[in-house]
């Protein structure tokens, strides 16, 4: 399709869903093989836990530089470079012969995966202005969420017979293939070239310094931090839950382990898209008090987990809890995008990616630190008060500061 056409923005869309679900299908394969790692690789639950907290580490090291980057340079051309190094840092991983190696390529991996967010981000921001963002954004999210399911089910159902290598090297080798495509098809739109070129007059510490003086991207990034180490200590833990409650197979429990979180999130996701473009139409601060709404509504339902061992209740209220923070954190991005020019949208979201990357890790390693004495169950219902305290913060923010930063952005000629 052409870039002139106009319904090329879609395209856009459509291609991005493809590269997310491969983004997050090699991020989070791992956790369906985690016994698998344990018995060829002689791996602890502290070493299973580290292989998500090397990578968000290492992920969020670099994402302010890659972020501040996708505001300089071609961002089409930033998420296909990134796509195709990924892709053959999985392929590699397959044939790690220790610990040690699948640590290092799991760092390299972080590395990697680090330019694709914050610049497709951004380019989906430039194809598509308020009237189509949330719907827009709510697609690429989506592919994020497909991506952890297939990724998830493909490595347990092949592990079960094959191994943990062979799903490795499929995931990655499609990510080659993508990026083919991505080179021959993806393209930025021609604003973009000049917020690029009124970038390079502004330093990254300049850009940093500008977005802290923003306060609603300070929730913002507060809002994704929390809501995401909740996020990233149940991808990388519920397919382990799984399997050592209900006794399932690898591929049941990798497949059980991603569904009902990303099957919630994608309804979420899709569901949520166009009910916050409408909010946005009276006003875009309404976006906020969705995501209020929503995690109001989400922090009870991880209680569950402490008061029932019923399979069902259980996926229920995963989904529950899913469906409804998707339709909330669907709002963020296309928020974000209305608060910030647009050189400084993939820098935010590097920013913001860096943070969230540090709490996660964090939070994957407490988790499986608190295993062994208060079981996983516990350790997920404890997480609502965090979900809790997200809903207040939105909440001050909604009546304070957010009025006034969308009242600069107005003026500044921010759409």
């Amino acid at each position: 399709m052409r870039a002139s056409s106009p319904n090329y923005k879609w395209f856009v869309a459509a291609m991005l869903f493809s590269a997310a679900a491969l983004n997050y299908g090699d991020r989070t394969a791992i956790t369906a093989v985690f016994p698998l790692l344990k018995r060829d690789l002689g791996m602890s639950d502290l070493m299973l836990g580290a292989t998500g907290t090397v990578f968000l580490w290492s992920y969020a090291i670099v994402s302010p530089f890659v972020g501040f980057l996708g505001d300089r340079i071609s961002r089409a051309r930033l998420l296909t470079v990134s796509l195709g190094a990924w892709s053959l840092v999985m392929t590699l991983s397959g044939l790690a012969a220790s610990a040690g190696q699948l640590l290092l390529l799991r760092v390299a991996l972080g590395l990697a995966e680090a330019g694709y967010i914050p610049a497709a981000t951004a380019l989906i921001a430039d194809h598509h202005g308020p009237a189509t963002r949330a719907k827009a954004i709510g697609i690429h999210l989506a592919g994020f969420s497909f991506g952890m399911v297939g990724g998830g089910w493909l490595a347990g159902y092949l592990g079960d017979s094959l191994g943990w290598r062979p799903s490795f090297f499929i995931l990655g080798t499609c990510g080659l293939l993508l990026t083919g495509v991505c080179l021959l098809f993806l393209r930025d739109v021609p604003a973009q070239a000049s917020g690029a070129a009124a970038a390079e007059t502004q330093s990254m510490a300049a850009a940093i310094l500008s977005l802290l003086r923003i306060p609603t991207f300070l929730i913002l990034t507060f809002e994704l931090v929390c809501s995401g180490t909740v996020n990233w200590i149940f991808i990388n833990w519920l397919p382990l839950f799984f399997r050592e409650t209900f006794t399932l197979s690898l591929a049941m429990a990798g497949l059980y382990g991603t569904l009902w979180i990303q099957g919630g999130r994608v309804l979420g996701f899709v569901l949520g898209g166009p009910p916050s473009d409408a909010a946005a139409r009276r006003h875009s601060r309404h976006r906020m008090l969705i995501m209020v709404a929503t995690y109001l509504l989400a922090a009870p339902v991880l209680l569950i987990f402490s008061h029932s061992k019923s399979f069902v209740l259980i996926a229920s209220a995963i989904f529950a809890y899913n469906l409804l923070v998707g339709f909330g954190y669907v709002n963020a991005q296309p928020l974000l995008c209305e608060l910030l020019p647009v050189r400084l949208r993939s820098t935010a979201v590097g920013i913001m990616n860096m943070s969230a990357c540090f709490a996660g890790g964090a939070g994957i390693l407490a988790a499986g630190w608190l295993k062994s004495d208060y079981g996983l169950a516990h350790s997920f219902s404890s997480l609502s008060v965090v979900v809790f305290g997200i809903a207040g913060v939105l909440l001050a923010a909604y009546f304070t500061v957010l009025p006034r930063d969308l009242e600069h952005a107005r003026k500044s000629g921010v759409s």
